[in-house]
């Protein structure tokens, strides 16, 4: 699967047929997650194949933009500490799954559960050793109806979300084409991220790239939205022959209103 028609064409599905995934399928499913815990450390998946249970027990108090999504089975996100770098790599991860998810034909969509009680969420998932606050939602997408048009949603421009050395430098698109970056910078944009902010950016400097998370006075930096970014940066980066690994970095600026948490480095 290529990744820049993936990201293009990313949607996060909302109806569900009333139709259980094969068991072999889930099966495979779990492997996968096993696979991918190994791989990230700290981080939990689990499968909950009676999707009912969890969508009656949530109706009403959790979902995508308060809305609970229902769909024949759910994987939350166990996260096993309160480090940032946790949830980055949690999101990280829940990204990777649902590229995976794609690939075997089936749709995916993020839940936040975090203003759930813990007593309840215990009732519905289980002892909670760390923190489940988001579940993945998946299945067999409904068809759409080819009369009723997507909603639009509109992407910054690659001027807006790269930076030449320093925050606010505007950078050309010679300089990004004759680096070999506009493709990649271009196809970035696409990441999903909450409530479509795209609060990501990026810094270019001769040697690496910095992601910087943006945010007011009053909100907070959203590091979901930062790993998200940084799985599909480091995907689409292999296409153009890069497969370096973001590293995580500290620190924080602030430029008129604008606040903006640095996240990692990427060599280039």
């Amino acid at each position: 699967m290529l990744m820049t028609n993936f990201l293009s064409s990313r949607k996060s599905i909302r109806e569900y047929k009333k139709k259980s995934v094969n068991p072999e399928l889930l099966e495979d499913i779990q492997k996968y997650l096993n696979l991918l815990e190994k791989e990230a450390g700290n981080i939990e998946f689990r499968l909950y194949e009676n999707g009912s249970r969890i969508y009656n027990g949530l109706k009403g108090i959790g979902g995508y933009s308060g809305v609970m999504i229902e769909s024949p089975h759910y994987i939350g996100l166990n996260l096993k500490n309160k480090e940032d770098s946790t949830l980055i790599f949690g999101a990280y991860y829940m990204e990777k799954l649902i590229t995976k998810l794609h690939s075997m034909g089936l749709g995916t969509c993020w839940i936040s559960i975090e203003n759930v009680d813990r007593k309840l969420k215990e009732e519905l998932f289980g002892d909670i050793s760390g923190e489940i606050n988001y579940l993945l939602a998946f299945g067999y997408p409904k068809p759409r109806n080819p009369f009723i048009n997507e909603p639009f949603s509109h992407r910054i421009g690659v001027d807006e979300l790269v930076f030449n050395n320093k925050i606010g430098e505007p950078i050309s698109d010679k300089e990004l084409e004759n680096r070999g970056l506009d493709d990649l910078f271009y196809y970035v944009r696409f990441a999903p991220s909450m409530l479509n902010k795209q609060p990501w950016r990026f810094i270019l400097k001769e040697d690496k790239v910095i992601l910087l998370i943006k945010y007011k006075d009053g909100e907070v930096p959203n590091l979901i939205d930062a790993g998200i970014i940084m799985y599909y940066f480091e995907e689409l980066s292999k296409t153009i022959g890069l497969s370096n690994k973001w590293t995580l970095i500290e620190g924080e600026e602030k430029v008129g209103d604008e606040n903006y948490k640095y996240i990692g480095e990427f060599k280039l």
